[in-house]
């Protein structure tokens, strides 16, 4: 029973069994260890087995008990070795400096970093002079452990704990010297009321008085109860506590709610667990404590511990925690491992791992399954508030202290913000004194001169007029008013037109040759490429340019796709 299990054959095995139960009821003697001592026999088989690598066949316990001889050794409670610190007086101090000595003072009892002394200007290695004494080094005892030797009451004299218990005695005994006067004096008092009652007994404050006093006795007998009163002195000390909590039985008075065994005093579940008032009493229930995570891991682990059993490996949780521990962690590490490799193997021979990382179904289609009702002026009446779609980039950022965004604000082919007018990207906002400028601005490109400083006045109908006219009457003459004054004037007759597709045709052909070229000094060195070898300087297109663009632009399987190139 208490070595190495060997294997045996099936009589033994019965044998065996048989006198354990023997022993255990008391029927056989109980097993003797190698010093004569009797062995208990209800001890735990996982104590009493003895290790493999101790080679022991015979029963003993030796393999639970202690050392003696590996037993750190202690300094006794009453051995008391007073310290000495400081210098040696009785030295003389040195007036050479020694070598080995402490560069910084002299001292031969340590070096300079060990050094407590403030570092001198001159060090005593330099001046040979003012050398310190030697220190006092405590010996240890050589036969102390680790233990003993970092034991921080070592060489303290439990005599001097004796001027603390002096200072406390005199503490309690002033305490109930003060006790006793109040006493004496509350007595001596109620006497003299007592006295001066028999003496005129119409008093009616002496009544008051001694009415306080019966209630004052009335109140002090209950207070008998439950307070401890010392015989001699009366001083009362409290010994229950008042129970200001309320009682598991009194959250819910409903004779089906959750059981209250009065017997242990246990009430396992939640009292208000089927009410409106879930989880406003701080009592759960006693089973609240039996089901937090520690109580899962535990539950966890000892069903490891029986599955890891059932296929042949000796694992006891009990018996063995770090064992179980460890392998409980391997096989979580092996288990999450083959999850991963699994799923790994599956997306890489099907694919579809895009799939796995787009983003949630309220931002995709930016809809929801929550029931809403709204008026018909379209106000929220019933449900959840409208939830505001958010996009990865940043949203409600406005720089330059600007209350809008950039392109709120368009006039005269620029964009610009709607908060100041202003059609530079990085410019300050300047509000509503922005707004009065850029007005102004506006008027001049018109031509109106006149505009004062301030707010902005209308230009005159007579401007307004001819300005109107003046396009009319180019419009007629077949020619379009000039957008800038690098353009030249078109002409609309079959002459015009035909110059104008020569020009596109031109226009194409040098387009596919500068395209031409940019992708063959792509495939050039970055050092070897030259500069604004990607394309001419930018400029703004003109509207040739712009046709001819759109015409190389066409699909390749559009069946007008080669209906321009007959046109032209």
């Amino acid at each position: 029973m208490s070595t190495v299990s060997k294997k045996q054959s099936r009589e033994d095995f019965r044998k065996q069994k048989e006198l354990e139960e023997a022993r255990k009821a008391g029927t056989a003697p109980a097993e003797v260890d190698e010093d004569g001592k009797d062995i208990n026999p209800h001890i735990p088989q996982y104590i009493t087995v003895v290790p493999w690598y101790l080679n022991i066949d015979h029963a003993t316990l030796k393999h639970q008990r202690q050392d003696d001889d590996k037993i750190e050794r202690t300094a006794p409670l009453d051995e008391f070795n007073r310290v000495r610190k400081g210098v040696k007086k009785e030295q003389k101090a040195p007036r050479k400096f020694k070598k080995g000595a402490c560069e910084n003072c002299g001292a031969t009892t340590h070096k300079k970093k060990h050094c407590v002394e403030r570092p001198r200007k001159h060090s005593a290695k330099q001046t040979k002079s003012n050398i310190a004494r030697d220190e006092f080094i405590q010996e240890l005892d050589p036969n102390l452990g680790y233990a003993g030797r970092h034991d921080r009451w070592r060489n303290y004299n439990p005599a001097q704990y004796q001027r603390v218990i002096d200072e406390y005695a005199k503490i309690e005994e002033e305490k109930r010297r003060i006790k006793e006067e109040s006493l004496k004096a509350a007595v001596f008092e109620k006497r003299e009321k007592r006295e001066k009652k028999e003496k005129d007994p119409d008093d009616t404050d002496s009544e008051d008085s001694d009415a306080d006093e019966e209630d004052e006795d009335k109140y002090g007998d209950k207070a008998n109860a439950i307070a401890k009163f010392d015989a001699k002195n009366r001083v009362s000390v409290r010994n229950l506590r008042i129970r200001e909590d309320r009682a598991k039985y009194l959250y819910n008075l409903d004779l089906n709610s959750a059981h209250y065994d009065s017997k242990t005093r246990t009430m396992r579940t939640d009292p208000l667990k089927d009410t409106d008032r879930k989880g406003k009493s701080a009592f759960v229930g006693d089973n609240f404590i039996r089901y937090n995570d520690d109580t899962h891991e535990i539950n966890k682990r000892q069903m490891f511990a029986w599955d890891v059993t059932t296929k042949g490996e000796d694992l006891h949780l009990q018996a063995d925690p770090t064992l179980a521990e460890m392998m409980h962690k391997q096989h979580k590490t092996a288990k999450e491992t083959f999850k991963t490799n699994q799923s790994e193997g599956v997306l890489a021979k099907y694919g579809g791992e895009e799939y796995l990382k787009v983003p949630p179904k309220e931002l995709l289609i930016a809809q929801s399954e929550h029931y809403t009702e709204y008026s018909k002026a379209g106000r929220l009446l019933k449900g959840a508030e409208e939830s505001i779609v958010r996009s990865k980039y940043e949203e409600d950022q406005y720089p330059g202290n600007h209350r809008t965004i950039w392109g709120s604000f368009w006039r005269d082919g620029r964009w610009g913000f709607a908060c100041c007018h202003q059609f530079v990207r990085e410019a300050y906002c300047t509000g509503e004194a922005g707004k009065l400028v850029s007005a102004q601005a506006g008027l001049k490109s018109l031509g109106y001169e006149d505009a004062e400083e301030g707010e902005p006045q209308e230009a005159p109908k007579s401007m307004v007029e001819e300005h109107l006219a003046k396009q009319a009457e180019e419009k007629k003459s077949g020619k379009k008013t000039k957008r800038g004054d690098d353009e030249e004037e078109e002409d609309e007759s079959e002459e015009g037109r035909a110059r104008k597709r020569k020009r596109i045709k031109e226009i194409m052909k040098r387009q596919e040759r500068e395209e031409k070229a940019a992708a063959e000094t792509l495939q050039l060195d970055e050092r070897d490429r030259k500069y604004g070898a990607m394309g001419k300087a930018t400029e703004k297109p003109s509207e040739e340019e712009m046709e001819a663009y759109r015409l190389r632009q066409t699909k390749a399987d559009d069946p007008m796709a080669n209906f321009g190139d007959d046109l032209l």
